[in-house]
């Protein structure tokens, strides 16, 4: 579903990310992780298209993202790091107008619609102005965006940051169902306890380079401790043991 082949990414010939391969299958969550700057972010940005890879290529269900822009993006759902929308548009407005961009006949649309609201609990309050949402609501709106048009790929960067506990498990639960109807989740995330619980693989960056991919087990292996947390594995490999 995704391929990542040798991508690099320099800005004014810093490198932010260095030659990554990376490839996600359907019902797939991946966790990238690494510490602040690590180049997690900027990896997400290629994969959807907003900046372009210095080499390398991405592919997504088969379409190069550079060369096949539309066909790519079509494919994809996205939830970036700080949660934007047209600050005078409704909750409802703003989700009405992906599901238009990306096509969704008017019915399915609302029904969707009705039904991520419902699943946060928050439908009636979707009709309130974008700009006056807490954090937490934006980050909600954002997440149903992203889900409405039922792409094949999603990416997502800290997709928990400002929801309240009940909401993190509607969220868990949103986006494993989505996996085990044969999505793929590229999930970006400081909150390893959350990305131990979801998913399947890991891939850690550092400096951006890939020091370890894997599953649970692999991550333990290369950390040496065989029992450890993810969140113990990546201290380890890391070398930000406290």
């Amino acid at each position: 579903m995704l391929e990542i082949d040798s991508v690099s990414k320099k800005f004014n010939k810093l490198p932010a990310v260095q030659g990554l391969s990376l490839a996600i299958r359907q019902g797939e969550i991946f966790g990238l992780i690494g510490p602040n700057g690590s180049g997690k972010t900027t990896t997400i940005k290629m994969c959807v298209g907003i900046i372009r890879p210095s080499s390398g290529s991405v592919r997504i269900a088969g379409y190069d993202v550079v060369e096949y822009p539309t066909s790519a993006k079509k494919r994809l759902g996205y939830v970036p790091d700080d949660p934007v929308a047209y600050e005078r548009l409704t909750g409802r407005e703003f989700l009405e107008f992906v599901g238009e961009l990306y096509g969704t006949e008017r019915n399915l649309r609302e029904s969707r619609i009705d039904v991520l609201l419902d699943s946060y609990g928050v439908r009636e309050l979707a009709d309130g102005l974008f700009m006056g949402f807490s954090r937490g609501m934006k980050q909600k709106i954002t997440l149903c965006a992203a889900l409405l048009h039922e792409p094949e790929m999603l990416f997502i960067d800290e997709p928990m940051v400002g929801l309240d506990p009940q909401s993190v498990r509607v969220t868990e639960k949103l986006l494993g169902d989505y996996a085990r109807r044969g999505g793929a989740i590229l999930l970006s995330t400081h909150t390893l306890s959350v990305a131990e619980t979801m998913c399947h693989r890991f891939g850690l960056l550092q400096q951006g380079k890939l020091v370890a991919e894997g599953t649970l087990a692999a991550i333990r292996k290369k950390a040496d401790l065989p029992e450890g947390t993810l969140e113990e594995c990546y201290l380890r490999i890391v070398g930000a043991e406290v």
